[in-house]
């Protein structure tokens, strides 16, 4: 294998590459993955994937075992959850055009899509990133372990597990009926400051017909004690003007999507948009 001087000092060096070309996975039209890594691109240290999904997609649990993984939004919104072993406590955040989250080494983690037409990039710090789903985790668990384990009954877990078939990347199934369950649940929720110009505020959790202005968000900040962290809340900000109906789309906080949207183009207004819970 050519180390990286090699590779750089060879007369045949190409550091140019196509993301669009290569896909890892399709569901459908709508929900893909491709990508860019070291195979498609020797000289590069990192790698990438490039992530289109729907409405209430998601891209299943998981772990990677030798990287570290950062999600920056292009367009639409998500919202990426992690499993933080230190604090045993699920770390969500809700993510807007241009907005990161990191998934440490090793750290379990999901994404959701929560509309059409999104798309991010999920960065690595290696160009050959390992994966673990929980989707083979589950399946290839025999019922026996899990009874030893955890006193889970044996043939419900094996009922449970029977409709998992291969590795889901990008869930639902095809056909899958689902249960109507917020995605947002008892997990806090975090938003950087400033998203949608708006100061940092609790979130509001969804409820049945939640479909009214979101008057919440936090963040993190570190507190007195070394290596801990505490929310921090600012005062409530009203908003200036209507909501905006398009919460995929830059937010010009009225009318119709601004030109050039779907590629995160617009100026961001003083208010955040209302994002209609569609479970």
């Amino acid at each position: 294998m050519e180390t990286q001087t090699q590779l750089l000092q060879s007369p045949t060096l190409n550091l140019s590459a196509d993301s669009n070309t290569t896909v890892n996975y399709k569901r459908d039209a709508d929900n893909y993955i491709t990508q860019l890594f070291a195979e498609q691109l020797p000289a590069v240290q990192t790698g990438f994937f490039n992530a289109h999904m729907s409405k209430d997609k998601i891209v299943q649990p998981h772990w990677h075992t030798n990287v570290s993984e950062l999600v920056i939004v292009i367009c639409g919104e998500v919202v990426t959850t992690v499993f933080n072993p230190f604090t045993q406590q699920l770390m969500t955040y809700r993510l807007g055009p241009g907005q990161v989250s990191m998934f440490p080494k090793g750290w379990f983690h999901w994404i959701v899509s929560l509309c059409d037409v999104t798309h991010f990039l999920t960065v690595f710090d290696g160009p050959t990133p390992d994966i673990v789903y929980g989707s083979d985790f589950l399946r290839f668990t025999p019922k026996e372990i899990m009874n030893l384990a955890y006193c889970v009954n044996e043939e419900a877990y094996a009922k449970a597990v029977a409709p998992i078939q291969e590795s889901i990347i990008l869930g639902p199934p095809p056909g899958c009926v689902k249960a109507s369950t917020p995605i947002i649940q008892e997990a806090p929720v975090y938003a950087a400051a400033g998203y949608g110009g708006m100061s940092a505020q609790p979130v509001k959790q969804p409820v049945a017909g939640w479909n009214s202005f979101q008057q919440g968000y936090m963040y993190q900040q570190k507190a007195v004690e070394p290596e801990m962290w505490t929310p921090v809340y600012a005062q409530p900000v009203q908003p200036t003007g209507p909501v905006n109906p398009y919460p995929s789309a830059p937010y010009g906080g009225y009318g119709s999507p601004q030109a050039g949207w779907g590629q995160g183009v617009g100026q961001a207004m003083p208010y955040a948009p209302a994002y209609p819970y569609g479970g």
